[in-house]
C-alpha cells in the first residue's frame, strides 16, 4: 500500500526500527524492492535520485507509485537528493510526495534559504520535505565531493535549521560516506546523540551501504529512523549484466530475473539489518492526501484516487 513517509518513520521511530529506502532506476529495481518487502512483510521506500527521474520522467514515478498502491505492505516514493528547484518540481507535477531539498552542498545561510523555499512549496502541494546540514563525503550517481569538503552537522546548527525551515526529516553527517567505504568507517556516535537529543524530527543516515551491524544497531538506538541504500543494489544489478555480457545468445528475460534475485538478495539483507522485517503490521494507517480529485478541490484522496498526470 501506498503509504507516507512520515508514517513510515515516525512508526519505525516509535518501535526502534529504521526504515531501508532504496535507490531504484526502472522496473527491475521496482520490482526487487517491492518482492523483499513483501517477503519480509517489512515496509519499506523506493527512492529516485534526480537523475533517475530526469531519465524516467512522470512514467518512472507511475510505475513507483502504482507499485507501491498495489503491493501488500506499507511503501512510500521519495526524491533523493534533490538540489534544484526545477527537479522538485517535475518529481511534485509527477505525483512525489516526499521531498530531499538538498541544499548540502551550498554554505551554510544559502542552504537555510533554500531548503525553507523547497520546504514551503512542497508543503503547498501536499509534501514532506527532508532536508541535509552536513556534507557527505564519497560520490553518488556521478556526484564526487572531496573529503576535505566534507562537514559534519552541527547539533546546534540542526535546532536553528529546523526551526527556520520547518523541514520533516533531517539527514545528518556523522562521518558516513556515499559509495563505498574505502577504509574502516568511523561514525561520531556522540554527536549523533546530542542531533538526537536537540532535535524532535525523525534523522536519516545517507551511505548506508557497507555499515557493519553493529554500528546500523547503534545508530538506530541513537536516533536514525531511515537508512538510504543504493550502492550494493546497484552493484548487484550490474554484476549480472556484465556476467549476462558474455554469453553468445543471452535471453534478456531471463538476465532481467536474475538482476531481480540479485538485487533482492541484498535489500532483503539490509531491511533485515534495519529491523524492518516483520513490522509490516503496525503500519496501519491509510494514506491520504488534501488533493484536487475529481474536481473538488481539498477533498481527502486515498492512496487509490491518487492520479499521475
Amino acid at each position: 500500500m501506498l503509504t507516507s513517509t512520515s508514517e513510515l518513520l515516525e512508526t519505525a521511530r516509535r518501535n526502534s526500527y529504521a526504515i531501508g529506502a532504496f535507490n531504484v532506476y526502472n522496473l527491475e529495481g521496482v520490482k526487487a524492492v517491492i518482492d523483499a518487502a513483501e517477503a519480509l512483510k517489512s515496509p519499506a521506500m523506493l527512492q529516485l535520485h534526480p537523475s533517475a527521474l530526469k531519465y524516467g520522467k512522470s512514467p518512472l514515478v507511475a510505475l513507483c507509485m502504482e507499485a507501491a498502491r498495489q503491493s501488500s505492505v506499507p511503501i512510500a516514493v521519495h526524491l533523493d537528493h534533490s538540489t534544484s528547484e526545477q527537479d522538485i518540481h517535475l518529481a511534485l507535477n509527477a505525483g512525489i510526495k516526499s521531498i530531499m531539498a538538498d541544499g548540502s552542498p551550498l554554505p551554510y545561510a544559502e542552504n537555510l534559504i533554500f531548503t525553507r523555499e523547497m520546504t514551503k512549496l512542497s508543503h503547498a502541494n501536499g509534501a514532506v520535505v527532508e532536508a541535509e546540514i552536513g556534507r557527505i563525503s564519497g560520490t553518488e550517481d556521478g556526484l564526487t565531493i572531496a573529503e576535505k569538503a566534507a562537514k559534519m552537522t552541527d547539533p546546534v546548527e540542526a535546532i536553528e535549521f529546523i526551526q527556520a525551515t520547518k523541514v520533516d526529516f533531517l539527514a545528518v553527517t556523522i562521518g558516513n560516506v556515499h559509495g563505498k567505504y574505502f577504509s574502516e568507517p568511523k561514525l561520531d556516535f556522540p554527536r549523533l546523540a546530542k542531533i538526537r537529543a536537540s532535535v524532535s524530527v525523525p534523522l536519516v543516515l545517507h551511505g548506508a551501504s557497507g555499515l557493519p551491524e553493529s554500528m546500523i544497531n547503534q545508530s538506530i538506538k541513537l536516533g536514525i529512523s531511515k537508512f538510504n541504500v543504493n550502492t550494493e543494489v546497484r552493484e548487484a544489478y550490474m554484476d549480472v549484466l556484465k556476467t549476462s555480457s558474455s554469453l553468445s545468445d543471452p535471453d534478456l528475460l531471463e538476465v532481467m530475473a536474475k538482476a531481480i534475485d540479485a538485487m533482492r538478495s541484498v535489500i532483503s539483507d539490509k531491511l533485515k539489518l534495519f529491523g524492518s522485517a516483520d513490522k509490516a503490521y503496525l503500519h496501519q494507517s491509510p494514506y491520504t492526501e488534501t488533493l484536487n480529485v475529481n474536481g473538488i478541490k481539498g477533498k481527502k484522496a486515498s492512496a487509490s484516487e491518487l492520479v499521475i498526470k
